[in-house]
């Protein structure tokens, strides 16, 4: 039921478009591009809140001290100073390492 798989999807999208931005003029693509990577920005910060606040419990805060600090970042680099309010492809990297790191301990939580 939960697992950071789709934020990371959502986030790869997001760098995909970030990809094409860069390469495309067309103003009438540029628009829509924008407006699709601000959607899936913002659905990569609701799949990691559900992670946060619905399967991560005070159990995995405590032995994951990080686990709170990892997902402020990662949401804001989602958020509009990251990835949904701008075009930066370091952003989208450092995006997807963060969701990656969080997926580390989501999935050494499962083996528990």
């Amino acid at each position: 039921m939960y697992d950071p798989a789709q934020a990371r999807i959502e986030a790869q999208s997001v760098k995909a478009i970030i990809e094409k931005l860069e390469g495309n003029s067309d103003p009438d693509f540029r628009v829509r591009a924008l407006l699709i990577k601000e959607q899936r920005a913002e659905l990569v910060k609701h799949h990691l809140w559900v992670l946060w606040t619905d399967y991560f419990k005070p159990p995995h805060f405590e032995k994951y001290p990080q686990l709170h600090a990892l997902v402020n970042e990662a949401t804001k680099l989602a958020g509009a100073s990251g990835t949904k309010g701008s075009a930066d492809l370091k952003a989208a990297d450092q995006l997807l390492a963060k969701i990656d790191e969080i997926a580390d301990i989501f999935w050494e939580t499962k083996k528990a």
